[in-house]
């Protein structure tokens, strides 16, 4: 937020001018004609002070910038219902939560002469909004303090135009790059720049991060690359709704990515007397420039704040404070974590007063406001991931609209594909309305829905949202420049392994392309490439004749890093003029003169090697590799032996397989096969959204599946049935165990069906419908262990043994009744029945004439029978052949 500090005598020109609340604005000009208000340069007069001593009669004052007074414009609770004391905003854009704030104010006489020029639906630039979000805010929360803290989860910038509030999209129009192009900005020493203080810290520094989740999640994690003075720093993360090891690898890369190195504030004293480029005019807080960064190397830099004085004597200055590309990536993961974590949305539950429980659980209402955000992270073996975090609003009533408490929610997911089959990917508590889930494949589109659980009874679901998981877009850091060395007639290009500023290749770095190119005729062409520090020899090339080297990296992902610093060199000539024939005798050469250095790659041919001539006693007892033996294509399908140990890569240069040296662990990426054809077991299909084991039939593609989830339940589904209608399923966690049928049309449950769990056994049959039969073995409660047996639904009726149950409510007076079966038995059953409040209340009720379609109910008074009316319950069972 903007602040100026302005000294003024209260005896000098106008001074009575700042006597009271006024509004004080700075402005710029370059010939003292045209002035300019520049962004963010309006002030309110807040405070002052003085010294009524002091017969100067100086005075102070201090003043926010105009945005300060959204501060007093705060939040009403609004017409709809509060979720647990706060106020909703479901699916809304950013636009839609500021003018609510905004409008509502000023409807009751608030801030009258703000203006904004953003839209419920666009940004101050007329751009789409990018993100939407279901949060949460409490009533009385002020406007300043909601707009700072959506620009700190990433979801917009802002600032004032005089008094209009622009709000933009984040690191749009706020993040113009200046630092490109033919005419950078450059701000450089002794002419824009006079001096270049850095303060730098060690207190955030840490090397390990212990993360504590639900349920008794923990993981530990490393960053190999931190600098350890002083050896092993640990740090803590605690974050109650992270379960899968997905996101507590983002949640820790972000920590120990912004701790693994000292943190350096980059400040640069300006000057406008001798400065090409001045500020306001030329640049402003967001934009890009170029800045001496350490050792004076210009480098590109977000102006992160821009200070400009003028002291007593009239003298203009000012600094700029400089975040470097390594501060802005810390400032992307702040930005990523509030995101996965959560940022302010609510904790659920609700606000108003329950209603008393019914005995049957009620139906939960759907979710509304459902949002999910993807993101794209690096696993251990260094391969991208995704990962969602969803969010949606709290449930607080049933379907009919009274109010419930609700037990917890569940998270489904499939391949947004038609005909893909659900699946439950976690389930939260009561408390909480977001949830994060990974591992998932990098560029698949999925759809996601939720739903609410009321003491077992499942609302319906909420519309379904589609996300495509992104792939990993962050190139990997510039590498340093090209050595190069000429010897014997070759150039070797050589790399260090290292990043611009010492820093570390990240783990999914594939390679380093080198490139050269003509000085004299510009044009650059791959020549080569680098899987880790070492030296490509280049031959062939003319001799004093200059050639230009430089770097790129590309990772796992495809994503290319900027060319390095270049280099030049040229090929130095081995002797003048070509040798001579037979010139050069073994006499001439000396013992252990000719080493695999002065040997340029490729130039000793299988045919100047005799046959037989290369035997163990001409080599070493152990032979070492400098470089690699690559049987294939050197940038394609290839099988390779480094010293990282042998490795396999198909064509698109995609490891595949990998012995390490080191400890000889085997990693295998991709599909592996019992056989080509016929029955045979498939392990990691290719194309399959999880690693499974697949068992093929002899011909077709209905196949078994058995996998496991990030729940580590072990999950196993046959093939479909020979009409293509079913399939069954089993699945196994450590806390319940299933078996049912699936209809393969829609994903949906349908058929026979065990569901058993510590507390219980549930036995039964659901059909398309949605109609439920089950037996329900249960351990009695906490007060007993004697168990009971519940039954729901209705019977199929058959010819063996069987039992029958219904209700039926006797509303006509007669004096006799006859309950029918409603369908015919094939034999005569036994029928108990029990009355419920039989009018008048003396009468005690008996079944005559059984038969296969139902039976008479009477009353005990034969002379002159009664009338009656009574609530019926009906069980009649038949023995097996009766």
């Amino acid at each position: 937020m903007p602040a100026l500090k302005l000294s003024y005598s209260t005896r000098a020109l106008n001074a009575e001018l700042l006597d009271g609340p006024v509004e004080v604005a700075v402005e710029w000009s370059e010939d003292g004609q045209a002035w300019t208000e520049p962004s963010d340069g309006r002030f309110l007069l807040i405070r002052r002070r003085a010294d009524q001593v002091d017969e100067t009669g100086l005075a102070m004052y201090e003043l926010p910038g105009y945005v300060w007074m959204l501060r007093k414009v705060i939040l009403y609770p609004g017409a709809a219902p509060l979720v647990d004391g706060k106020r909703a905003f479901l699916s809304a854009m950013p636009g839609a939560i500021l003018q609510t704030f905004l409008q509502e104010g000023q409807a009751r006489g608030a801030l009258p002469a703000l203006d904004w020029d953003f839209t419920p639906t666009h940004d101050s630039a007329s751009e789409p909004w990018a993100k939407i979000l279901t949060i949460y805010y409490r009533p009385g929360l002020d406007a300043l303090t909601t707009l700072i803290n959506l620009a700190e989860q990433g979801v917009c910038d802002f600032r004032m135009q005089g008094r209009t509030l622009q709000v933009f999209n984040a690191d749009t129009e706020l993040a113009r790059d200046l630092a490109a192009g033919d005419a950078p900005v450059d701000l450089r020493f002794g002419r824009d720049v006079v001096a270049a203080p850095d303060v730098g810290t060690f207190e955030d520094l840490a090397s390990a991060a212990l993360v504590i989740g639900e349920d008794g999640f923990r993981a530990s994690y490393t960053n190999g690359s931190a600098s350890a003075p002083w050896g092993r720093w640990e740090t803590y993360i605690g974050q109650g709704g992270v379960s899968d090891p997905g996101t507590a690898q983002l949640l820790a890369e972000a920590v120990l990515l912004r701790s693994g190195r000292e943190r350096i504030q980059r400040t640069r004293q300006i000057t406008p007397y001798t400065a090409r480029w001045l500020p306001w005019r030329d640049y402003r807080p967001g934009d890009r420039v170029l800045a001496p960064s350490a050792g004076g190397a210009m480098e590109s830099m977000r102006v992160r704040q821009l200070t400009v004085t003028r002291d007593k004597n009239g003298v203009l200055g000012g600094n700029v404070v400089l975040n470097d590309r390594l501060l802005e990536r810390d400032l992307r993961l702040s930005r990523r974590t509030a995101g996965i974590v959560g940022g302010s949305t609510a904790e659920g539950g609700s606000g108003a007063r329950p209603a008393p429980e019914s005995p049957a659980p009620r139906t939960p209402a759907s979710p509304a406001g459902l949002i999910v955000n993807p993101l794209a992270y690096l696993d251990e073996h260094g391969l991208p991931r995704g990962q969602v975090t969803a969010t949606w609003g709290a449930v607080t009533t049933d379907v009919a609209g009274v109010a419930l408490v609700i037990g917890g929610y569940e998270l489904f997911a499939r391949i947004n594909e038609e005909g893909a089959p659900w699946f439950l990917i976690t389930a939260t508590e009561a408390a909480d309305t977001n949830a994060t889930f990974s591992p998932l494949v990098v560029g698949q589109q999925y759809q996601f829905k939720v739903r609410a659980v009321n003491l077992g009874q499942r609302g319906p679901f909420s519309s379904s949202v589609a996300v495509t998981i992104p792939d990993d877009t962050d190139a990997p850091p510039v590498p340093t420049a090209p050595a190069l060395e000429s010897r014997l007639g070759v150039v070797h290009v050589t790399w260090d392994g290292l990043g611009v500023g010492a820093v570390p290749m990240p783990s999914d770095l594939l390679h380093v392309l080198v490139w050269m190119q003509d000085p004299l005729a510009p044009g650059w062409t791959e020549i080569g490439y680098l899987d880790a520090a070492g030296s490509l020899v280049v031959p062939g090339l003319p001799y004093g004749a200059d050639r230009e080297f430089s770097f790129t990296a590309v990772d796992r992902s495809g994503n290319a890093s900027a060319r390095s610093a270049t280099a030049t060199i040229a090929a130095v000539q081995l002797v003048q003029g070509d040798a001579a024939d037979e010139s050069i005798t073994t006499g001439a050469i000396v013992a252990n003169a000719i080493t695999s250095a002065k040997i340029a790659a490729g130039q000793i041919l299988a045919g100047h090697i005799a046959a037989e001539q290369v035997t163990a006693a001409k080599l070493e007892a152990v032979l070492t590799l400098s470089t690699r033996i690559v049987a294939g294509t050197p940038a394609g399908a290839r099988v390779e032996l480094n010293a990282s140990g042998l490795e396999a890569y198909n064509a698109s240069s995609v490891q595949t397989v990998s012995i390490s040296s080191t400890s000889g662990a085997v990693s295998i990426v991709g599909q592996l096969a019992t056989g080509v054809t016929g029955r045979r077991i498939i392990v990691n299909p290719a194309g399959a959204a999880d690693p499974e084991i697949r068992f093929m039939p002899g011909t077709g593609t209905n196949y078994a599946r058995i996998w496991t989830d990030a729940e580590a339940a072990i999950r196993l589904y046959s093939g479909t049935s020979t009409d293509g209608t079913r399939r069954s399923e089993v699945i196994q966690r450590g806390d319940e165990w299933r078996m049912h049928m699936v209809q393969t049309a829609d994903g949906l449950a349908g058929g026979g069906y065990m569901f058993a769990q510590p507390n219980q056994l549930e036995v039964g049959y659901n059909d398309t419908a949605g109609r439920l039969n089950r037996w329900l073995f249960n351990n009695g409660g906490a007060g007993s262990a004697t168990g009971y047996t519940a039954f729901r639904g209705t019977f199929n009726y058959e010819s063996a043994a069987g039992l029958v149950m219904f209700s039926r409510n006797l509303t006509t007076a007669a004096a006799s009744h006859f309950v029918s079966f409603i369908v015919t038995l094939q034999s005569a059953p036994r029928v108990l029945i029990t009355a419920d409040n039989p009018i008048p209340a003396r009468l005690v009720l008996h079944v005559t004439s059984p038969s296969t379609t139902g039976f008479t109910l009477r009353s005990h008074e034969t002379s002159t029978p009664t009338n009656f009316t009574t609530l019926l319950y009906v069980w009649a069972w038949r023995q097996h052949g009766a």
